[in-house]
């Protein structure tokens, strides 16, 4: 019965003494590498050769020796590489969740000619290489000249989306049209090249190779992306679902993670092509998960790039021996494999991008971009020396590829982008999802708006529908004892063009809000509210409204519709919005709204900051005064007020300040009358002192007296 082996203790010395050696001297060069202007990946492969027989075997063998364990190779190696495929496969799923599929849609045209022109361009150079090589110098003993040739021309056709992910992330290009179009055609890049792999390595051992063979290697690869896309995605999602349920944080999410890359892993593995490509799959489907932990990616590359990366980078370096380049011709013929592989690449992506209709200067960067080879053209080498194709010069020429040539792709994507933004539309993008990224409220997370149609719930739909991004979905809940008979076909309208989920819930009317509140922690951003008329004084807003403003994880948007609207359920849009300012997190969330509602449909937006004069705002200005902050209540109120009329800017929208003085409701409800505004967006703290909601006096006044459709952005105060 076949057991466990364990290791010895001189091995597991030389085995931790490997790993600290490595992770030292990769993070010390990568950040060498980081401070001269580089990415930090081309440290991390350079330690790879100073600690390889290049040089460090040539300045001190015996040290080598002991740290490659000499005797030992075949377990430290396995140990090593072991760490080091991990780290790959980790570096693929954080590429995954970077990759946007709907940008790649978009991009659909440029991606497949730069991926058509970036291979085949470079298989014709290297076929060319193949047969011009010496084959006395190069040619392992019996090889044929036909596979030596199919061998280095995919060895230099190919590039790694590892490596090519984390130059553009370590660049902050990955989200550059260019970059998302180098991100697709690494990706395609890596899957051709472990299919031509396995086409070329039947060729090599059998000696024949025909279209069934051919079949068997594409058609299961492509079922599996089609699987792990459907049913894939829906095992992931369950899961991540349960695991909100659960309340198991970003550890529960982590863990999904982890199994998700392992199982996809697993099944590429199986099929034949390396489990990376599984690994980058799964990346893909966590990220499309609406059930995914906003911590999950920023935990994942923490740990990739603090520890795996570097180890896999360094190791792949250290697989290089400069030492079997012994005389001129070889060198000579290097460099010549070295040229072609990166002119050739060059070309066929400048030649595919401008055939797309991209730019010089996007063309140039995917030239440089597509030029980093990685993980692949080792295993490559590796699988060309083991099928008896490469002899140990072949093998290290092509191994030296990817270390020359991702330098290359480094520097020449830096030079290339140097004061190049991009196209205004691009420009434009960018700076949206900037702002997207610094927001409180408005952001891609996924919406849940409760409603059985009725005109309230329709206004906030409506106001969700201006203030978010159209790649944040909605799931519409129909919750009571009738969901069925529910119109809510004017509400869907309202949001269309986003992606809309409708659930029907049969429950009863003092349940609703408990079905609410739980499935809010699924992943949701924000709730929106409609509210509706407020005419008791016993409660906040009414009781559903009251009983999920009580216990709401997560901010919620309640919108109280326009009181002059009578029958009609909408208005046709809001001319002026008044957005009172304060400089609370809730405050900003609110402004979030109004910016991007008046993005959206040109409304002009007033910013109003209201001083009070009372004893507390007297003290407080005495302490600030003491503590030798001189500004006061008007200066405070203008710096406020400048503040988001800035932030306002960077969404294109210019704003009108008021700086106002008095009782905050008076004040808020007379400027509204003033300049007959027909929507306020204000924001609040959530309090629930006695269990029960509390907006504060000046809100709920606000909601009772003005006539205008009013946005509150309500901020559970522990959040």
């Amino acid at each position: 019965m076949a057991e466990l082996i364990p290791i010895e203790e001189h091995e597991l010395l030389v085995f931790w003494v490997q790993l600290f050696v490595i992770l030292v001297f990769a993070r010390a060069l990568g950040w060498m590498m980081r401070k001269i202007g580089l990415p930090g990946v081309i440290g991390e492969l350079g330690a790879g050769l100073l600690l390889g027989p290049s040089v460090f075997g040539t300045v001190w063998p015996e040290g080598f020796n002991w740290f490659l364990n000499e005797g030992h190779e075949e377990v430290q190696s396995a140990a090593l590489l072991g760490i080091a495929w991990v780290g790959v496969a980790l570096l693929l799923v954080v590429t995954g969740f970077e990759t946007d599929l709907g940008l790649i849609r978009k991009l659909g045209r440029p991606a497949a000619l730069v991926t058509t022109g970036s291979l085949i361009v470079p298989l014709i150079g290297g076929l060319a290489v193949g047969y011009a090589l010496p084959g006395d110098l190069f040619l392992a003993e019996g090889a044929e000249r036909v596979n030596f040739a199919l061998f280095v021309a995919l060895a230099l056709s190919v590039s790694s989306l590892a490596v090519v992910a984390k130059i553009l992330s370590e660049l902050g290009l990955m989200r550059r049209d260019f970059g998302q179009i180098t991100v697709a055609a690494g990706m395609a890049n890596d899957v051709v090249g472990w299919l031509m792999l396995g086409v070329f390595t039947g060729l090599a051992t059998s000696g024949e190779i025909g279209v069934v063979q051919i079949l068997k290697t594409i058609v299961p690869i492509l079922v599996f992306v089609a699987v792990a896309m459907t049913l894939g995605q829906r095992l992931v999602d369950r899961a991540l679902r349960q695991m909100r349920r659960v309340e198991a944080g970003v550890s529960g999410a982590l863990t999904v993670a982890l199994v998700s890359m392992l199982g996809f892993g697993v099944v590429t593995q199986k099929l034949g092509v390396e489990a990376v490509l599984g690994a980058f799959v799964a990346g893909v489907v966590l990220h499309r998960s609406r059930f995914q932990h906003d911590r999950t990616l920023e935990q994942i590359e923490g740990l990739t790039l603090g520890f795996f990366a570097p180890i896999f980078f360094a190791t792949a370096g250290l697989r290089v021996d400069l030492r079997e380049l012994g005389n001129a011709t070889a060198i000579t013929w290097t460099l010549v494999i070295i040229v072609v592989a990166i002119v050739a690449k060059f070309i066929g992506a400048y030649g595919g991008a401008r055939m797309a209709g991209r730019s010089h200067r996007g063309a140039l960067a995917l030239g440089a971009g597509l030029n980093a080879r990685g993980a692949l053209e080792i295993v490559i080498a590796t699988v060309g020396s083991a099928v008896g194709v490469f002899n140990t010069v072949a093998f290290t020429a092509i191994v030296l590829v990817p270390v020359v040539t991702s330098v290359f792709a480094s520097i020449g994507l830096r030079l290339v982008v140097r004061g190049w933004d991009g196209s205004e539309a691009e420009q434009a993008r960018l700076s949206r999802e900037a702002a997207l990224d610094k927001n409180i409220v408005v952001n891609t997370s996924r919406l849940l708006m409760p409603s059985d149609g009725d005109p309230a719930s329709i206004a906030a739909a409506q106001i969700l529908h201006f203030a978010w991004p159209e790649e944040a979905a909605a799931t519409v809940i129909t919750a009571g004892e009738s969901p069925d008979s529910a119109d809510i076909e004017p509400l869907l309208n309202t949001l269309y063009g986003r992606e809309i989920e409708h659930r029907k819930v049969k429950t009863t009317e003092e349940g609703i809000a408990d079905i609410i509140v739980k499935e809010s922690a699924l992943g949701f951003g924000v709730i929106g509210l409609g509210a509706d008329e407020l005419d008791r004084d016993d409660i906040v807003i009414s009781t559903r409204v009251d009983d999920i403003l009580s216990v709401s994880p997560i901010p919620v948007v309640l919108v109280r519709r326009n009181r002059t609207l009578g029958a009609r359920r909408l208005p046709a849009a809001f001319a002026r919005a008044v957005v009172p300012i304060g400089g609370t997190p809730a405050s900003r969330a609110a402004s979030e709204i109004a910016f991007n509602i008046s993005a959206n449909l040109g409304t002009e937006v007033h910013l109003t900051h209201v001083i009070t004069r009372t004893d507390a705002n007297a003290l407080l200005q005495g302490i600030l005064n003491r503590a030798g902050n001189q500004r006061s209540p008007e200066e405070v109120g203008q710096g406020l007020l400048d503040q988001s009329a800035t932030m306002a800017l960077g969404l294109g929208v210019e704003t009108k300040q008021t700086l106002r003085s008095g009782e905050p409701a008076d004040e808020i409800l007379a400027l509204v009358a003033e300049l007959e505004a027909d929507l306020v967006v204000m924001g609040a703290n959530l309090r629930r002192p006695d269990g029960r909601p509390f907006l504060g006096h000046t809100v709920e006044r606000i909601l009772r007296e003005c006539d205008a459709t009013v946005a509150l952005v309500l901020m559970p105060f522990d959040l």
